[in-house]
């Protein structure tokens, strides 16, 4: 738990990995961890639009923004869990394999889950912001303010 007191905390960080991860991230790793659960599809991979809500200057009242398209997914293992993704844009098989992490992260194989998966997409994730962050500072102008009159 992060001191919060929500319960679901860490099923929100993971799930929040998962859906702000490059489709392509998801796919290699997945291939790579080699998993394959026996599942049912409760909800097949569908496209749909979501309302984007923004504040102007962060602290105005809120307004709508425009829509942004996602998909979503859920499944049940075999062994019970339910699990679902949510995920920017239309990666049918990318929305399938968050919803299949998430049921995955909530049984015993979590941790091992949690290192194949959702720790290096949140690295890589934690790289791109470094390197979106030393983009923006390269361009930062510092200004300063001369004194007249003094020696």
């Amino acid at each position: 738990m992060d001191g919060s007191g929500d319960p679901n905390a860490a099923r929100k960080a993971w799930l929040s990995v998962l859906a702000k991860a490059q489709a392509a991230d998801v796919a290699a790793l997945w291939a790579e961890a080699g998993y394959a659960p026996d599942h049912e599809v409760l909800r097949a991979p569908e496209i749909g639009a979501v309302m984007v809500r923004g504040r102007a200057g962060a602290v105005g009242a809120p307004f709508n923004l425009g829509e942004m398209t996602v998909t979503r997914c859920s499944v049940r293992l075999a062994s019970g869990e339910v699990g679902h993704g949510y995920v920017q844009g239309r990666g049918k098989d990318h929305a399938m394999q968050a919803a299949l992490t998430d049921a995955l992260m909530q049984t015993a194989d979590a941790v091992a889950v949690e290192n194949a998966i959702v720790t290096p997409l949140r690295n890589a994730a934690e790289a791109r912001r470094t390197t979106r962050a030393a983009k923006a500072a390269a361009t930062k102008v510092d200004f300063f303010t001369m004194v007249r009159g003094e020696d």
